[in-house]
């Protein structure tokens, strides 16, 4: 089966074409983020205005990928068309949708609507020649800039959040941090590139973000596999007024080594709480996918976790960490059965989580 997959959730617009889960024809994704630098995060205007301007043109490069690498002949080779219609920006996603919804009608296939927290989970099998239904049962984290899930998979296919952050994703507080600290727009890089300036073991002794369990069962979770990363970021606040002054116009001092603090807390903290979890049961394989994933200290953290643990890790190609197409696509195939007669009628959830998909 072939698929093509749209993705717009949020500052990235793409297109791909999957065959069979896992094998990528073509991936085409336009980024957003030189649009949002100015504004040092995600402009939802802007965002699903540049979706209007660009979807067309990175659905012809898909498909012009896929034909002149012989994946397909062209659009008559497509069986069905998938795209994500949750969580993300409602007017990013209504974008998506409507180009999907369009697309599908004129070829006469049909749409099938894709969980982006799920999709996520699906990346580290692209080009992999893994099959999925073989490293269940899992335990799936789902780390980016707007979730930080830890997600129970029974079974591929089902999804279960049995942890979560309670407040700020892992991704915007590496945003907010970089904001703060005058470094630019998108955080995690260039805090994780800054960390790797400091080659010290003197770390600022900054929270590792543990809730409080009577904040965590208000959600239905469990404070050991939940956290909370708004008392890291007011953490860091103060260090930056103590070591700073009252005069915003001081450079702060020692960046590398802030970062590098900042960056542990974090990494400590998702480490933490994946350690916890895979002992509450017995998994097969501990699955990673998001944008933070591709942070170079977590990547190593969690692969110290699963060998303790005695699980395999997987973890997506680093140009799969990102938003892209393929991973709704690819976990399309997979998930063939979410094709309906009312399909077409599908509208986007922008507050969608694993499972409700």
């Amino acid at each position: 089966m072939t698929i093509l997959g749209i993705e717009s959730s949020c500052d990235e617009t793409a297109c791909a074409i999957v065959k069979d889960g896992t094998e990528v024809l073509s991936n085409v994704v336009y980024t957003q983020i030189k649009l949002h630098q100015p504004w040092g995060g995600v402009v939802p205007e802007i965002a699903s205005r540049a979706h209007v301007e660009k979807i067309s043109g990175v659905i012809s490069a898909a498909v012009g990928d896929a034909v002149s690498s012989g994946g397909i002949s062209g659009l008559d080779g497509i069986d069905a068309v998938a795209v994500t219609y949750g969580p993300g920006l409602a007017p990013a996603l209504l974008v998506g949708l409507n180009a999907a919804k369009g697309l599908a009608m004129s070829l006469g296939v049909p749409l099938l609507g894709v969980n982006h927290i799920e999709a996520h989970l699906h990346t580290p099998f692209l080009e992999s020649g893994m099959k999925p239904d073989e490293m269940m049962p899992a335990l799936g984290l789902a780390v980016s800039g707007g979730h930080t899930s830890w997600i129970d998979m029974p079974e591929y296919g089902k999804y279960a959040i049995v942890g979560q952050t309670l407040d700020d994703a892992a991704g915007e507080a590496f945003d907010k941090a970089a904001k703060l600290l005058g470094l630019g727009y998108p955080g995690g890089p260039v805090i994780d590139r800054m960390a790797k300036e400091y080659d010290g073991d003197d770390f600022i002794a900054f929270p590792k973000g543990r809730p409080r369990s009577g904040t965590a069962a208000l959600a239905g979770l469990d404070a050991d596999l939940c956290t909370s990363f708004s008392g890291l970021k007011t953490a860091l606040l103060n260090y930056v007024r103590k070591v700073r002054g009252d005069d915003a116009s001081t450079p702060i001092p020692d960046i590398p080594r802030i970062c590098a603090s900042y960056q542990k807390a974090i990494v400590d903290s998702i480490a933490d709480r994946t350690a916890t979890a895979l002992k509450r049961r017995r998994y097969k394989s501990l699955i990673v996918g998001g944008g933070v994933s591709l942070n170079g200290a977590l990547r190593e953290s969690l692969a110290n976790v699963a060998a303790r643990a005695g699980v395999d890790i997987l973890m997506a190609k680093p140009k799969y960490c990102g938003d892209n197409a393929a991973m709704i696509a690819g976990l399309a195939c997979h998930r063939r059965n979410l094709a309906n007669d009312d399909a077409l009628n599908v509208d986007v959830h922008p507050s969608l989580e694993a499972g409700e998909g």
